[in-house]
Formats: structure tokens, sequence, C-alpha cells
């Protein structure tokens, strides 16, 4: 039952939205409460907004009610960026506006268009939008660019940080800041200077602190998400161009994104890609610094119980259960504009890395079926190794980065970390010409020693990471809240100094999507875990990750299927 600011907040904007999109139904509450992450918390009221004025109405009301709030678009979000238990606006239906600009050169989307259909719409131009994470067929804009999202072939050149062109977005008050129109900056800086003070503030302080400067250049030169992208002070001059960038990354915690456009990149018309299977994963890690140089796609690494996680497929290679205890295994990829420049290309491969042994011959193919089945056994780990794990587990993933020249080490020491704490079903896969790594095993949350052994790990991780390797604890999945206590600790007290004062800047009454990414409480990654308890055999597997809502011609009438295992976990 609703009560206080909140009963006001419900009356005030029923006068403005239709009221049967203002949710208060405890059942339609508790299926809005999960994302693809393991927390789950339980919105007081959901409002799916339908344009940017009904978005401007709700948090210009939060605000000046003191109510926090969150923005959602797919809720595919991996670190529990994109729940509430307060206000959740959800900005999916009616956001799926775009424009193709300069003949498919730049492209304008709204947030609720999932990142697939965006380049369907640009297939024409024979391009497509940079980031290419392996949820693109379920992701939406407004997520992607928030979380920063890269994945298999966009690397660090063709995330949202480096392909944006423009960005619109509604701050706390309800001030619009279109970065492509020359009067709405105008307005911004008049109505605001106080933002833009602030900005130029810190973008000089940084610049005059050569130590903090190069340390900041220098944690860039991989894949990091850990925090705000304090890398657009070092970039960018024009308090504009660092607004922009910051809001990449920012897992909306500092504005509402109403539409982005990005730079596009070339999408190749031919492609061939192969499996390359070494020994050890020490010798897959020889490989990666060669095929770096070499003219490579895309190169993914699967450990052998990632491998085993799809041995099973039909469309598998029998070969597949005959590899050895501690094989790895490269997924490598090219592309090119010609058959001759993809041929050149793939002896180019062969060349880089003649002199490292492999324990079966390789050959690339371009067969759609055998192509298709490569990069399936890839994209679909998250969903082959969550459906693998015991009954009222989760499937957990972190997502780290470590440079290339201690990748190897890297691995051996996250498997030992595995063995160490007796995570047995863990998997490690990922973005290897990056040095991303994705760690996937499943945990018992019901259990307060399985919840202890959990943070035992993590803190060690946190450790390997920061303290060994100097790598990033977050790559590309965004800090969310399991690594929002670890933000200060990758990036010392001087930067996480300075990230307090960004959220402070564009969210003065800290309301907007609160604990995530800054968070002082260091135990904030153990609570409002999300249960998952047995309740049939069909949901028991599902991991709430929301792939399948795209899909569902129920989704938006009633439930959806991830909202109906909610409430079916929930009866249980």
């Amino acid at each position: 039952m609703l009560s206080g600011n909140y009963l006001i907040l419900k009356k005030n904007l029923e006068s403005v939205i239709d009221p049967k999109r203002i949710i208060t139904n405890p059942l339609q509450l508790l299926a809005y409460g999960t994302d693809a992450s393991f927390y789950r918390l339980i919105p007081k009221i959901v409002v799916q907004v339908h344009n940017e004025e009904e978005a401007i109405e709700v948090i210009r009301q939060c605000h000046q009610l003191n109510i926090a709030i969150t923005y959602r678009a797919a809720g595919t979000s991996l670190s529990g960026q994109a729940i509430s238990d307060s206000v959740l606006m959800v900005a999916t239906h009616k956001w799926r506006k775009y424009s193709i600009m300069e003949d498919g050169m730049r492209i304008r989307l709204q947030p609720g268009i999932v990142g697939s259909r965006a380049n369907i719409f640009l297939t024409p131009y024979r391009r497509k939008i940079g980031p290419d994470p392996a949820s693109i067929n379920a992701a939406m804009i407004g997520g992607i660019a928030s979380n920063n999202a890269s994945g298999m072939c966009c690397g660090t050149a063709q995330n949202s940080y480096q392909t944006i062109a423009d960005i619109r977005i509604v701050l706390y008050d309800g001030t619009i800041l279109d970065t492509a129109n020359k009067e709405s900056k105008k307005l911004f800086k008049e109505k605001h200077p106080e933002i833009i003070q602030e900005i130029e503030q810190i973008r000089d302080e940084i610049k005059a602190n050569e130590q903090l400067s190069e340390r900041i250049k220098s944690k860039y030169k991989i894949k990091n998400t850990t925090g705000y992208s304090i890398n657009s002070f070092v970039d960018f001059e024009d308090p504009f161009e660092i607004i922009k960038h910051l809001m990449i990354g920012a897992e909306g915690t500092l504005a509402f994104i109403s539409d982005i456009t990005y730079h596009t990149v070339e999408d190749y018309k031919y492609k061939a890609c192969t499996l390359t299977v070494f020994d050890t994963v020490e010798t897959a890690c020889q490989a990666v610094p060669l095929l770096r140089e070499s003219p490579v796609a895309a190169v993914e690494l699967l450990d052998r119980a990632s491998i085993r996680s799809v041995e099973n497929d039909p469309e598998a290679p029998g070969y597949f259960k005959a590899l050895p205890e501690t094989a790895c295994m490269l997924l490598i990829d090219c592309q090119a504009n010609s058959q001759k420049e993809l041929t050149d290309k793939q002896d180019a491969v062969r060349q880089a890395i003649v002199a490292i042994p492999t324990l079966r011959p390789y050959e690339f193919t371009s067969d759609p079926k055998e192509y298709n089945f490569n990069w399936k056994a890839r994209k679909g780990l998250l969903s082959s190794v969550g459906g693998l794990r015991r009954t009222g587990t989760t499937c957990l993933i972190e997502d780290v980065a470590f440079p290339i020249s201690s990748l190897a080490k890297a691995c051996v020491a996250i498997q030992e970390l595995f063995k160490k704490y007796e995570y047995k079903d863990a998997v490690l896969f990922g973005h290897s010409l990056e040095g991303n790594l994705h760690l996937n095993f499943s945990q018992d949350f019901s259990d307060p020693e399985e919840v202890q052994r959990y943070a035992d790990m993590m803190d060690e991780l946190a450790y390997i990471v920061v303290d060994q390797f100097d790598g990033s604890l977050k790559a590309e999945h965004g800090t969310g809240r399991n690594m929002a206590p670890f933000v200060e600790k990758e990036w010392g007290e001087t930067a996480y100094r300075l990230m307090i004062r960004i959220k402070n800047t564009f969210d003065p009454k800290n309301l907007i999507n609160p604990g995530v990414i800054i968070n002082d409480d260091p135990k904030a990654h153990l609570k409002d875990l999300k249960p998952l308890p047995p309740a049939h055999e069909i949901v028991d597997k599902c991991m709430e990750c929301g792939f399948c809502e795209p899909n569902c011609v129920a989704e938006g009438l009633t439930l959806s299927p991830r909202q109906r295992i909610v409430i079916a976990r929930e009866i249980s």
C-alpha cells in the first residue's frame, strides 16, 4: 500500500500518464523486481513512459519529492543496474524511433531499440553499430550505451565511448541537453553553469596531476568499465564532449538517455572463423599477442569447461568430447570485403601463429552452418553454462580484464582460485585480444556459509585482478552493485573522490539509481541477493536473463516469460 510521497507521486503522475501504465499491483511489481543479475529489489512503483515528455515529468516529480528512481530498458544487465526498491521508470515500448544519416555513416536511436535491430536498419548500407555484445539480440540501446557494452569484435576501438556522435539526456530536474543542438547547449550553460564549472574544474585538476593522468590513460589501454568514464577528462577539452562521454558507462546514475547518435562502422561482406585447440591455456595465451598483430576481427578464448558445456550440442564436432582436461580453444574470426582479401587474412593469421603448436589441424570456414555453430557455442555460453547448474543455485558471471602480457598467468591464477574455493563448475572464456575474461559459475545464496564462501572468493579475486596484475574488475558489464564496493580499491582514493564529485554534480540528492557505481557499503555486493527456489523442471534452469523477451508476442500485453518465471518461483 502506497503512502507518503509515493502516494503523492502516483496521484500527480496520473494527471499526465495513463494510470494503466503506473503500476502498483504487487504481482507486477514483483515481476519487475529482477534483471539478468543475481540481485532482486521490488519497486514500489513502475512507470512505463512512452515519450520524453512523460519521462521528464516522472524524473522532475521524483526529484521534487525526494524519491529515488532507476531507468530501465531491456533489463539484461548482469550487475544489478536495472532494479530498484523505489521507482522503476521503464522506457521500452514506443521508444523505438530511429533515423539514419549521412548514407548510414551515423544513426540516431532511441533507448528501446534492440541492438540487433539497429544493425538490421543499417544492413542496406553495409554498416553496423560498433558495440557487439553477446546479448545484442536482447539488449537495448539504452543499456548498451549506459554500460559501455562492447563484445567480440568491437574491442576498445568501437565501443559506445569511441563511436558516440551525440547524445540527448534528461537531468534530475527535467533539463534537457542535446549535444547535437547549439541552442540546447547554450540554454544548458545558462541554466546549469555550476555543472559546466565543476566539469571544467575536474578536467583541470586531472590534467594538472600528471601521475593521475598517466594512470587513467594506462587503465583504458584494456577494457575497463569500473567506475565512471574519467578518461573523458583526459581525452577531451570541451565540457560538452566530456559530459557526452561521461554518460557512456554511467549505468543510468547521472541522467536519462533520451536518444543517442552513433558513428557506425563497416560491416564486412565476407567472414570466416576457425577453432584452434591448444594443449593448455598458457599455450593459447602465447598466441594472443601474435594474433593481435594479425588481421583478425575477433579472438575468443574458451577453456575446457566452456567446451564441455556445449559438447553435447547436436551440431558440436565429435572431437570436443575427446579433448584433454587441460585443453583450451581460441575462436578466431576474419572479415573482409572480398574473397581474396579474406583468404589473404587467413594466411596471415596462420603465419602469425605458425610457431605455436596446436593439438589439431585447423581450417577456416565460411560455411553458414559451421560458422554459426562456432559463434553460437561462444555467444551462448552464458545460457548453456547456466542451464547446467544445480537447481536452486544462481548463475553468476564476473567480468575482468588484464594486460595482454599477464593474460596467461592471470588465467592460471583464476583457475587456481576456483579450485581453492571449490567452484567445480566454473568456466573461463572471453575476448582475449583485450585481455577480457568472463568467469561463469553457480552459487547457492540460500546458505549463509555459501554466501561467505562467495564473499571470500570475491575478496581474493579483487586482490588477483588489482594487486597482482593491475587489471580491471569490470571490463564491459558495468560496475553495478556487485563491484561498487571495490571501485576505490581499483582506482585509489584520489580518482574515487573525483567520481563521487561527478555523481554529486549530476545527482545532488543521490536519487538516480543509488547504490550503483558509488556505494560506501563494503558489503553491498552481498545484499539483496535473488532467491531461485525450485519451482518446475521447465523453469528451474532459467537464469532470468530476459533474452526471451524480444521474441515473445505477449511481452507488453501481459507478463513476459521471464516475469512469469519470477512469479512461479515466488509461489513455490
